[in-house]
């Protein structure tokens, strides 16, 4: 199946799509040489490849493989940001107008789809990116479904939710997830099709859906609404570099997370987006502040 989509304003792929990819060896997406993306993704109906490219026009062509396929050709607009509405936002410190200039083609993806994202989140829970992308290779190559299509080598979709209900105690073990993140993602794949209500929801409410589930908090519940729905003001209260990142840029000193979200007060609506910016920007914590330690659950 393929569809075409024309943009109403320039954007950067790359910049959008940057969110969903799980480290340079996240199976479940791929980036070509000429820039075309690559995602595999659970559905209601099953497992979708979708290609996306743009060509020099700005035209963007998509298509996909699957029992899914209508599904994610269907989303491709709200993917590359079409809802993403900046309306009202005002840079009020230079690090963010710096940001902003940098990229102006920047808008907040939404997958549509909960379930993908918030395994993802659950497993980068108190873990260190290394130890977390780690463990989500492992469980999407070995439960996850091969990419329907002409897919790269090796792409494969998400386990689905039943799929991580079968998962035996020593193949979680096996792929480092601890007892508390295992516990968690049992618990979300049982209410995993009501869960999906929290892309309708949107917004504190879509988020305080998610925090139902023992184990999803502040933190878990704004990394999938920034990616699941585009949430523009879901800031990752809880993460361990972030107040850090977001004190330097706007202060000068590092912050805790109460000093973090006082300084993005003038951001309201849009906190998360004012951290995009930074991030765009080159905001960063200095490489020899402290650095949370890397575990291997494996050999537990």
């Amino acid at each position: 199946m393929r569809t075409t989509w024309s943009p109403p304003a320039p954007f950067d792929l790359a910049r959008v799509l940057s969110p969903l990819r799980r480290g340079s060896g996240d199976p479940t997406s791929s980036v070509a040489d000429s820039g075309e993306w690559w995602l595999a993704t659970t559905t209601a109906h099953g497992a979708a490849t979708l290609r996306i490219a743009v060509d020099p026009a700005g035209e963007v062509a998509a298509e996909a493989w699957g029992d899914g396929a209508e599904v994610v050709l269907g989303r491709v607009p709200q993917l590359l940001g079409a809802a993403d509405d900046d309306g009202g936002f005002v840079a009020a410190h230079e690090m963010v107008r710096r940001g902003r200039r940098a990229a102006p083609g920047m808008r907040l993806c939404s997958s549509g789809r909960v379930w993908d994202v918030l395994v993802a989140a659950v497993l980068e829970q108190k873990v260190t990116n290394r130890e977390a992308w780690r463990s989500w290779r492992e469980l999407c190559r070995r439960f996850g479904a091969p990419a329907p299509g002409p897919a790269p080598r090796g792409l494969c979709a998400p386990p689905t939710p039943r799929q991580v209900r079968e998962i035996r105690d020593w193949e979680w073990h096996k792929a480092g997830v601890d007892g508390a993140r295992r516990r968690t993602l049992i618990a979300a794949a049982g209410v995993a099709h009501r869960l999906e209500r929290a892309v309708d929801l949107g917004g504190a409410e879509g988020r305080a859906l998610l925090e139902h589930v023992p184990g999803i908090g502040p933190w878990t519940s704004a990394e999938v609404a920034q990616r699941a729905w585009g949430d523009p003001d879901a800031v990752s209260v809880g993460d361990y570099h972030l107040p850090t990142i977001v004190g330097l840029a706007l202060a000068n000193r590092p912050m805790d997370d109460a000093e973090m979200l006082d300084a993005l007060a003038p951001y309201a609506g849009h906190r998360h987006r004012a951290v995009r910016y930074l991030n765009a920007a080159g905001a960063t914590r200095p490489r020899f502040g402290p650095r949370l330690p890397a575990r291997d659950y494996r050999t537990r």
